[in-house]
């Protein structure tokens, strides 16, 4: 018998879809958000050197490196415009643990959270587990593209709203937030005293030219952002597991207390990756988000004739099964039975837009093997 907090907690399906596709190399794999772009030479080569050494094999510092710590600050420092300190910093293991730690500092049982709709399902199960409730806001299709609906925005607070929690670009749609977007979360924050928890994971990877706008840049929002990130996605660190929690001095204490009796401490080798991570040219970045913006493409251009909504960032973008008559489920696995192709099946990642779409995952299969997909989806879903 599961305990409460557990009720209306369904398992992820990434791993049953990677299961089912096993190791069989003719599967094109878009079921999970990895990326076969090697991470920074850098930062390998300082992680081996990190290994047996003293410092780096320690509990101390719990709340991370101090070094990590005042890059991470630089770095937001930088987008920002805003003074950011390395005691404004907590180093966590990876973005995930740092929503958690975010989301049990800024609420209490029963204290609601806004959230878009579709988006991570670990967002919205995080919100659950800390006894929080998560409220929905949908994503709507505009001239081929996602929009935020502000009118929804606004209709989904209530005096139990503690919190707007998005990531941006938002996975697994791809959708990127515009500047009226933004201006009208700012507001609502503004005019309710709600925290916003900015999963920035992947804010960077922006394709066609977009701006990347930081929250915390927008009037009044630089005390009420906290900013989660990590070095999984733009420096394709995935297995390091390194990641933070910013943001003013009156909520970080809290979220260190939280961080320490959580986890305790972050590892200690991979600090050191990150670090030589995060002082990477730029221009290695930039040739990522090229590379994966041409996948994108060539995705777009493979199915052209289906029901594919685009991604304007990100590493995953959306294919409206609904459209065809056909559930997730159903349309993941005649997908991998009859067009060899691993997708995950987005029930449970929102209300309104979820069991009527497949992700499509483009950051870990190159463009060669992309240009197949046609074929396969027209053999699996035809």
């Amino acid at each position: 018998m599961s305990v409460t907090r557990l009720h209306n907690i369904p398992g992820f399906s990434i791993d049953r879809v990677a299961a089912a596709a096993g190791n069989d190399p003719d599967v094109v794999r878009l079921e999970n958000l990895d990326t076969d772009l090697a991470p920074p030479p850098e930062a390998v080569a300082a992680t081996k050197a990190a290994i047996g050494q003293d410092d780096e094999n320690s509990y101390l510092p719990f709340t991370g490196k101090a070094a990590l710590r005042a890059a991470v600050a630089d770095r937001l420092a930088r987008q920002t415009s805003s003074a950011y300190a390395a005691e404004d910093v907590v180093i966590t293991c990876g973005g995930t643990e740092g929503m958690f730690d975010a989301l049990l500092a800024t609420t209490d049982p029963g204290d609601e959270v806004i959230l878009t709709d579709p988006t991570y399902a670990g967002m919205i199960y995080r919100v659950r587990l800390a006894g929080a409730v998560p409220r929905l806001v949908p994503f709507v299709l505009h001239d081929g593209s996602w929009r935020l609906d502000l009118d929804a925005l606004r209709e989904a607070l209530t005096d139990r709203t503690r919190a707007v929690f998005l990531m941006n670009p938002s996975m697994p749609s791809g959708a990127v937030l515009n500047e009226a977007e933004w201006a009208a979360v700012a507001a609502l924050c503004e005019q309710h005293d709600l925290w916003l928890l900015y999963n920035a994971a992947m804010e960077r990877i922006v394709f066609d030219g977009l701006p990347v706008l930081h929250p915390a840049t927008l009037p009044g929002m630089a005390e009420r952002t906290i900013t989660i990130g990590s070095v999984s996605k733009e420096y394709r660190m995935i297995g390091w597991r390194i990641g933070w929690v910013a943001g003013s001095r009156s909520i970080m204490d809290d979220i260190a207390r939280v961080h320490i009796y959580n986890v305790v401490t972050p590892t200690g080798i991979a600090q050191a990756g990150a670090l030589a991570a995060l002082r990477t040219p730029e221009a290695d970045f930039a040739n990522c988000v090229a590379t994966w913006q041409k996948r994108r493409d060539v995705i777009n251009e493979q199915l052209h004739d289906w029901p594919v909504i685009s991604a304007a960032g990100g590493w995953s973008q959306l294919l409206d099964v609904g459209a065809l008559g056909l559930d997730s489920f159903t349309a993941s696995r005649r997908m991998l039975e009859h067009g060899q192709i691993a997708a995950t099946p987005m029930r449970d990642w929102g209300e309104r837009n979820s069991d009527q779409f497949v992700r499509l995952v483009f950051s870990n299969e190159p463009a060669d093997r992309l240009a197949t997909l046609r074929e396969r989806i027209t053999r699996a879903l035809s």
